[in-house]
C-alpha cells in the first residue's frame, strides 16, 4: 500500500493519499487548509487519480481545501452527517461500516468526542499490516480537545482504538505517526484507560 502524508495550513493538519500502488486510483483523506497545491504535487509525483475524498471530521483545518479539490477532480467530500450539519460543509454522508474505495477496504468507525461526527478510518495492507487514521481523536502522546464531550471521546478510544492490535500504525490528524502499542504504553490518557 502507498501512503503519502504531509502537513498543510497554519495548524499543519495531516493530509493523506492512500493507494494500492503508484500509478492508480487513490483516496484523499483530510484535505485541509492550503492543501490544494501539495495534493496536486503528490498526485503528479505518484501518478495518482483521486476517486474518493474523506474527512475524519469537519474542522476547517481538515476540510479547508475540500471544495476546491472537489471541483478540480469531480469527487464529493464524504463527511459524517453530524459534522456536515454542525460546520456547514458541503458533503455527502460518510456512514459507519466498510467501504471499498480505490480498491481499498476502508472501515469507518464513528468516534464522537472531538466533534460529534468524528470518525476513524481503518485499513489492512496486503502485506498483513494494519493502519488507522485517527484525525484529532488520538495523537502520538495525546488525545484531541473535547469541548465538554470527554466521556464520548473516552468511549470512542476505549471501544474503537484500544482493542486494536499493538502493531497497528496510527496516522493522526496532527504530528507524527505512532502505533497503538506505543500509545497504550506511553500515552497518559490511554495508559490510564488500560489500567481502569
Amino acid at each position: 500500500m502507498l501512503v503519502v502524508g504531509f502537513g498543510s495550513g497554519p495548524l499543519q493538519a495531516n493530509c493523506y493519499l492512500l493507494a494500492d500502488a503508484a500509478g492508480g486510483d487513490c483516496v484523499l483523506v483530510d484535505p485541509g487548509q492550503e492543501a490544494t497545491e501539495p495534493v496536486a504535487e503528490a498526485l503528479a509525483e505518484h501518478r495518482l487519480t483521486p476517486v474518493a475524498m474523506l474527512a475524519t471530521h469537519g474542522h476547517p483545518d481538515h476540510v479547508g481545501s475540500a471544495a476546491e479539490l472537489s471541483a478540480a477532480h469531480g469527487i464529493p467530500l464524504l463527511l459524517h452527517p453530524a459534522d456536515a450539519a454542525a460546520f456547514d460543509v458541503a458533503s455527502e454522508p460518510l456512514e459507519a461500516g466498510t467501504h471499498t474505495l480505490a480498491g481499498l477496504d476502508v472501515t469507518v468507525g464513528h468516534a464522537p468526542g472531538h466533534t460529534a461526527g468524528s470518525v476513524v478510518l481503518g485499513l489492512a495492507t496486503e502485506e498483513g499490516g494494519r493502519l488507522v487514521l485517527t484525525g484529532d481523536t488520538l495523537f502520538a502522546g495525546s488525545i484531541g480537545r473535547t469541548d465538554g464531550a470527554g466521556a464520548e471521546l473516552e468511549k470512542s478510544l476505549r471501544t474503537l482504538l484500544l482493542p486494536l492490535p499493538e502493531d497497528t500504525v496510527v496516522l493522526p490528524g496532527h504530528g507524527p505517526a505512532t502505533t497503538i502499542g506505543q500509545e497504550r504504553a506511553a500515552n497518559p490518557f490511554l495508559t490510564e484507560m488500560s489500567r481502569a
